[in-house]
Formats: structure tokens, sequence, C-alpha cells
């Protein structure tokens, strides 16, 4: 991990790609109901909203340790929204 804004680039670009993939999966699929991608994209934006206030947080002990906390769980949590994404009919 470089630093704060290489991070935050990282959460931006992954939320941001998984978004897109719902909208491209909604555009493929016009006449199937949108509401399951409407709460991956909500999902998106929670996650993004939580990891970002993460980085944010200035009284860290850990600051290493902490970064490092905030990516796994980017990783965690867009592999699950990576994985709803690919569970849609």
């Amino acid at each position: 991990m470089a630093n704060v804004r290489d991070l935050k680039k990282d959460i931006n670009y992954v939320l941001g790609d998984i978004i897109e993939a719902a909208y491209v999966w909604e555009y493929a699929n016009t006449g199937k109901d949108t509401k399951k991608t409407e709460a991956i994209v909500d999902e998106a934006i929670t996650t993004f909203d939580e990891l970002i206030a993460k980085v944010n947080e200035k009284n860290v002990e850990n600051k290493k340790a902490h970064f490092k906390a905030i990516n796994a769980e980017l990783e965690t949590r867009g592999q699950a929204l990576i994985e709803k994404i690919n569970a849609l009919d």
C-alpha cells in the first residue's frame, strides 16, 4: 500500500466497476426485473461510504494495519458483490 490516496482510488475503481457491471447486466437484460441490480448498486454505494469513512478516521493507533484491514475488507466485500452480479438470472 503506497498511500491513502491510492487506497481511496482503489475503493473508487473497484466499487465503480461493480456498479458499472450491474448497469451493463441491466442493459443486456432489458426485459428482466431490475430490483436485484438496484439493491447491488445501493450496497456498493453503502460500502463505498463506509470504507471511505474508515480511511478518513484520524485517531488510529497503527495506521499501516488499519489501512491493510480496509484493503482486505474492500476485497472481501467487492468479491461478495461480484458474486451477486454473477448470480443474476
